[in-house]
């Protein structure tokens, strides 16, 4: 059975795509606490708990996400970029890449940010950008 974030990295699910690689994907949070919250998956492992992932994949996962926080840093006006690995909503492993300028930006209890389509594009373009500069 395939998870959403499965479907998402495939394609049937439309994404605002700010990295990939054959093995991982990043996109944008279309809940964001922070205008370009990320989230880093990888592609063909469903699995729910992220220290589950065979330790290959596991170390893949997070090289992938150290340089989609490059790219958000230097896309997104922050201090720095925040880890966050909860896996609570979704049954699929996965890394959130939040923009920080405070600790509170890290709030997850905090209301999710509303964003037209035309925002979502243009941070998820900006990203791409500073990520394939990274390559």
């Amino acid at each position: 059975m395939s998870t959403i974030f499965t479907k998402i990295a495939s394609g049937e699910i439309p994404s605002y795509k700010v990295a990939e690689t054959e093995d991982f994907y990043a996109f944008l949070d279309i809940n964001p606490i922070v205008r370009g919250h990320v989230l880093v998956i990888p592609r063909k492992i469903e699995k729910d708990y992220i220290f589950d992932i065979d330790d290959a994949a596991y170390s893949g996962l997070w090289a992938f996400a150290k340089k989609v926080a490059e790219a958000v840093k230097k896309a997104i006006p922050c201090k720095r970029v925040g880890v966050a690995v909860l896996g609570m909503e979704v049954p699929h492993a996965h890394i959130h890449l939040v923009p920080l300028n405070s600790e509170a930006d890290l709030d997850f209890r905090k209301p999710k940010l509303e964003l037209s389509k035309e925002e979502f594009t243009r941070i998820a373009e900006s990203i791409l950008t500073e990520y394939g500069k990274l390559q």
